[in-house]
């Protein structure tokens, strides 16, 4: 996957915005300085709903560079959501990164199906060591293995590549179930504001900068 992006030419953060252009990073350990790159929004959003966190990208300007790279960090606007940066680490293929992976969860259980209780993924994310270009993009629980209300899949549960090793705890349970009685008592999480988005999950107000917006509400306004 390649993502094609420009120099920010000594252009402020917010000049580049206005652009429609996220102003950018790449480090790493084997690079001799840090490069300030620029992205177009769209692709990057493209790129970013393809590769998360976990799925290396190939960088490319148009001059020389050339660059494997894994998504580090994204950073919103904590009240609009707005993308306003982002961080990518430098690797190389033929040198292991320790990342961590998205858990998803598929199927359906028959304790859910009769109503009988309720599936908990425990852990969102495992990490995991392996070299860049063998990095699974996320990790699926088939989640119709469970048939009593006593089942717990654990970390040492998943199948995975021979390639990618786990470096969490390996007796860690990973999904369990609940009983209804036990959910209606559980306490309900209070929404925050959060700056780094789950991998693969898009704000819509990321394609539409705030500017954008208020051009369109005087646009209806008019019809």
């Amino acid at each position: 996957m390649e993502l094609i992006v420009t120099s920010r030419q000594n252009k402020t953060a917010k000049d580049l915005r206005k652009e429609g252009l996220i102003p950018g990073i790449i480090y790493g350990k084997h690079l001799k300085e840090a490069i300030a790159v620029a992205c177009k929004r769209n692709p990057l959003i493209k790129a970013y709903k393809e590769a998360g966190y976990s799925t290396p990208l190939t960088i490319t300007d148009e001059e020389k560079l050339n660059q494997l790279v894994l998504i580090q960090d994204i950073q919103l606007d904590p009240v609009t959501d707005i993308l306003l940066h982002i961080d990518f680490l430098a690797v190389n293929k033929d040198e292991k990164v320790t990342t961590e992976i998205p858990v998803k969860m598929i199927g359906e259980s028959m304790i859910e199906k009769l109503g009988q209780g309720k599936i908990q993924l425990l852990k969102d994310f495992i990490e995991v060591e392996a070299f860049p270009q063998d990095l699974p993009h996320d990790i699926t629980i088939d989640i119709s293995i469970i048939e009593t209300m006593g089942h717990t899949i654990f970390v040492k549960d998943l199948k995975l590549s021979s390639k990618v090793r786990i470096l969490d705890d390996l007796e860690q349970p990973l999904v369990t179930v609940l009983s209804l009685a036990e959910e209606e008592v559980e306490a309900t999480p209070v929404a925050t504001a959060e700056t780094t988005p789950a991998a693969g999950a898009v704000p819509a107000e990321w394609a539409t900068p705030a500017a954008d917006k208020d051009e369109k509400k005087k646009d209806d306004k008019k019809k």
